[in-house]
């Protein structure tokens, strides 16, 4: 497939007014017009197969469905067992582990599911196969599937599977395998391109700007590498485990919060997390702007360097050189391309590391167009909401608090309301060591 290169090497999100200022692109500073806004509808009716009036419409439903889960997430507390769009966003589920609890997901207009297991049992199980670093590579990936109320290994071989549950201390029947040709790889290209370029000569995507400089894939680069077009270093990358880095550019450089919709841009307004089904598009510098589905969260996949957990799998396509490149549902950032199977000419899995860990990881915020403060991100705070800063049960901790667990340092990943024997060594799908 012949790559296009611009003339003037367009970047996925304008971070740099000096690299703009050599660039002949259309992707332009300030709000998105009303022509640039439709074109993300367009993106979507061509990806999903729908009229523009149906994408606007969809659109709106996930934003809605966006807030109502966030608010139900801490009313519901330890019964909170996931919640998902169906295929066409207009029926939004949420999964509660209690009778009690069918009338306040009611009263927030969804449609109430009682399942066996909730999303912290789902995501304690999925963190025991995290734990074993030993994955097999013809087990491409695991996941939490709340659809199912289940965890699923996906396995090219399946007696392959069978090892890793066993070997991972879970009970195989908590565990479904399905069949899968999925064969991931983190989607860099060693060829130079557009985007922003590496000092071994790879080339990635820009994927958001933040104070300072952007965030993108960590397998893009170590901690201490050099970038050009913007010119930076990365400040912090982890890969493998997790797939985030983040470049703190040049002097000189000015961040912008969009996204390079190819042609135009899309303005950022802030990172609150789409559901389960809700449409996603994709920027990379390979293949520019495509769409597809969020099918499952807190996925872990593993590539020839290494398993990568806490990922999201998607179903719209990339390419190598999209890496570390932007998603957006509507207006907010979701997160950076990390790898996938397949390609844009005959589709694929496409994964993508979530934006908020990554700015609660390194304490960044993102650069919103129009300014403003991101509604959802890190957070300053040192003490729990329970006074002090011990972890205690039965304290509603909020994402990116920071507690002190036998004298070491934790953040919150994911909100919740802590109960005895959910301390953070126990579950680390909820709690990331910083200490």
């Amino acid at each position: 497939m012949t790559r296009r290169i611009a003339a003037a090497v367009a970047v996925t999100v304008l971070s740099a007014a000096g690299v703009a200022a050599a660039l002949t692109t259309s992707a332009t500073a300030g709000p998105p017009t009303a022509a640039q806004e439709d074109g993300v509808i367009a993106a979507m009716a061509r990806d999903f197969k729908i009229s523009p009036d149906q994408a606007r419409a969809r659109i709106g439903r996930e934003a809605k469905a966006a807030t109502t889960e966030q608010s139900l997430k801490t009313k519901l507390g330890a019964d909170y067992a996931g919640a998902w769009l169906n295929g066409d966003a207009t029926e939004f589920t949420v999964a509660v582990t209690s009778q009690a609890q069918i009338q306040a997901v009611k009263d927030a207009g969804a449609t109430p599911k009682v399942v066996k297991r909730s999303q912290i049992q789902l995501d304690t199980l999925k963190s025991k196969l995290d734990a074993n670093k030993n994955a097999p590579k013809d087990v491409p990936a695991w996941y939490v599937d709340v659809q199912s109320n289940s965890v699923v290994v996906l396995a090219r071989n399946t007696d392959s599977a069978k090892s890793f549950i066993q070997a991972s201390g879970v009970d195989a029947a908590d565990v479904r395998i399905e069949q899968s040709t999925e064969n991931p790889r983190a989607l860099i290209d060693v060829i130079g391109g557009n985007a922003y370029y590496m000092g071994g000569g790879g080339r990635c995507s820009v994927g958001f700007s933040v104070n300072g400089g952007f965030v993108t894939a960590g397998h893009c680069g170590r901690t201490g590498s050099t970038t050009t077009q913007p010119s930076g270093t990365f400040a912090g990358s982890t890969f493998p485990g997790r797939d985030y880095a983040w470049v703190r550019v040049s002097a000189g450089n000015t961040m912008r919060g969009l996204v390079n919709r190819y042609p135009g841009t899309v303005g950022v307004k802030g990172s609150t997390e789409a559901a389960v089904g809700a449409s996603v598009c994709r920027s990379g510098s390979t293949t520019g702007w495509h769409c597809g589905t969020i099918q499952q969260k807190n996925t872990s996949v593993t590539y020839p360097e290494g398993t990568i957990s806490g990922v999201t799998r998607t179903n719209a396509c990339a390419e190598p050189g999209d890496s570390g490149g932007s998603w957006l549902s509507g207006d907010q950032a979701q997160g950076v391309t990390s790898g996938g199977s397949g390609n844009c000419s005959s589709g694929g899995t496409t994964y993508y590391q979530p934006v908020n860990p990554i700015l609660q990881a390194y304490g960044l915020q993102l650069v919103l167009d129009g300014g403003g403060t991101p509604t959802t991100g890190p957070t300053t705070t040192t003490s729990n909401p329970g006074g002090g800063t011990s972890w205690q049960p039965g304290v509603a901790y909020a994402a990116g608090t920071n507690v002190t667990y036998s004298g070491v340092g934790y953040r919150c990943l994911q909100g919740h309301t802590s109960q005895t024997g959910w301390d953070p060594p126990a579950v680390p799908a909820l709690w990331a060591r910083v200490g």
